[in-house]
């Protein structure tokens, strides 16, 4: 393949944008599965960088990085750990090293080879404060890399429980030194170079993303050359996506749509549970802050209904951040439906269906199933206690902006993704104040969750994230909602391997 120069980026970054204006025919249809596989996304990605802004915590945008991209450490759709750009990584017995050794023969889309100097300019990278990258609190845990042949080793500067397990979580990409500091990022969020199974070969941003099966990768070959993902944030045009033949593959449509859908003689529906947790978010700002009103919003949603009648039994009650998969999940912490209970401390705080608190709940609108629906649900149930809720709808990126500015409404639905099933990225990542993802900030629960962040000893540091989920649950400081199910419909003809991390990734694609 020939190298990527700057001039031909800002060809491809010119051609995208005529592209958005004048869609091309294959961006309208899709061939017979083999040909082309064409999957109707349910987002829209801003920028190719996977380490800057509020995109690249976004678990929903993973799939795309992941297509382009390799991570340090990879997992399988089991969510166990399996080799990326590193073959082998550890501590030290004592813990105050780490060692990483990087995979020989893998080479970036440029053709020029993946060294370890290319690892260490992206761990340190992550790591400078000025980088802007939003998870660099915890890159900065190790630093001083040395490299001896293809192995490195780094010192621990602050001992960080689940460092190594980050290196196949958010952020956690490894990117080309020299092509990056050659063309700069605002060219590299155009058109990147990786080192994964497919390179971009045209993106028009709010549109669509063209790849390209790499031929030099070092894993398992793509099955398929060309990959097009069109950005179709709506549910209703993602079923008709599918259902026209215009795309191969969608997923997250209205669960009457996918019992619908997966009845066609050409078409296949598939679900998974995943490591997703719908959640209401609740800000430490009024009304919020008065535990009788935290306590009864909880205390009056049926869960179990919601479940049932809105998502078809698609999906699995929830009462605290932890899905059943996640290290610290607790079955003995239950809120419960409990609506008399919640009348009394609305009446406790002055507040009834005659004299409601107000206040206003942000959602999405056909990002996951029946999103706004369940808000809608959820605000029925709380008027029947005395909360009337205004509902806004923003797109999922202003969430992110809100959220980074600690400006989101008193609540806020949330979906929320753990791939390493660890309570420092659920937990402690949603609820601890000074990290950017939280929405609650109030110095009691940081007092709590922040020994755990350094916590040598395995089982106390679970033991400990448990009790912090039965304190967030006693003082109504979130709102867990449900772990999702993942509905997908794809053409008979193609096969797919379902991730339990939600990833829709096209060399998961195969032909049946």
């Amino acid at each position: 393949m020939s190298s990527i120069s700057r001039r031909s980026l800002l060809k491809g970054t010119i051609g995208g944008l005529a592209s958005a204006a004048a869609r091309p025919v294959w961006a309208e249809q899709s061939g017979p599965p083999g040909e082309v596989l064409t999957i109707a996304y349910n987002l829209v990605l801003p920028t190719w960088d996977p380490t800057l802004g509020p995109v690249a915590v976004n678990p929903g945008t993973q799939s795309l990085f992941k297509s382009v991209f390799d991570q340090y450490v990879d997992q399988n759709p089991d969510l166990s750990f399996k080799s990326g750009l590193l073959t082998k990584w550890g501590w030290s017995d004592d813990k105050t090293k780490i060692f990483l050794e990087v995979r020989e023969g893998a080479v970036w889309h440029d053709g020029t080879p993946v060294t370890p100097e290319d690892v260490v300019w992206s761990l340190e990278r992550a790591a400078d404060p000025k980088g802007g990258v939003i998870l660099q609190s915890m890159w900065r845990k190790t630093g001083d890399y040395r490299i001896d042949g293809n192995r490195i080793t780094g010192e621990v500067k602050e001992y960080e429980p689940v460092f190594l397990k980050y290196l196949a979580f958010l952020t956690g990409y490894v990117l080309p030194k020299q092509a990056y500091e050659r063309v700069g990022a605002k060219a590299f969020g155009e058109l990147p170079i990786g080192s994964g199974p497919y390179r971009v070969e045209e993106f028009a941003r709010n549109s669509f993303v063209r790849l390209k099966a790499f031929p030099q990768y070092w894993g398992p070959k793509p099955r398929f050359d060309t990959v097009v993902f069109k950005f179709v944030t709506d549910a209703t045009s993602r079923v008709a996506e599918i259902e026209r033949g215009a795309s191969d593959l969608t997923f997250d449509m209205p669960f009457e749509e996918f019992d619908r859908l997966r009845k066609k003689p050409d078409l296949v529906g598939v679900t998974t549970p995943i490591t997703d947790i719908a959640m209401i978010f609740l800000t430490n700002v009024e009304p919020m802050l008065d535990p009788n009103v935290r306590l009864a919003l909880n205390y009056a949603i049926d869960k179990q209904a919601i479940v049932d009648r809105l998502l078809r039994g698609y999906g699995v009650p929830l009462d605290t951040l932890e899905a059943p998969e996640y290290l610290a999940y607790d079955p003995t912490i239950k809120i419960g439906y409990r609506p008399d209970e919640a009348k009394r401390l609305m009446a406790a705080s002055g507040y009834s269906p005659e004299n409601p608190v107000k206040f206003t709940i942000q959602t999405t609108h056909g990002y996951k199933p029946k999103d706004y629906e369940v808000i809608q649900a959820v605000v029925g149930m709380w008027r029947k206690i005395g909360a009337e809720a205004n509902v806004e709808v923003y797109e999922f990126a202003k969430h992110f902006e809100l959220r980074a500015q600690h400006k989101l409404a008193p609540a806020a639905f949330y979906d929320w993704g753990d791939s390493i099933c660890d309570p420092r990225a659920s937990t402690g990542g949603a609820m601890y104040g000074p990290f950017p993802n939280s929405a609650w900030k109030t110095a009691d629960l940081d007092a709590k969750i922040a020994p755990l962040l350094t916590e040598k000893d395995e089982a106390k540091r679970i033991a400990g994230y448990q009790a912090v989920s039965r304190y967030i649950a006693e003082l109504g400081y979130v709102i867990p909602l449900y772990q999702f199910i993942q509905p997908i419909v794809y053409k008979k003809g193609l096969s797919f391997t379902p991730h339990k991390a939600n990833y829709i990734l096209p060399q998961a694609v195969g032909r049946a």
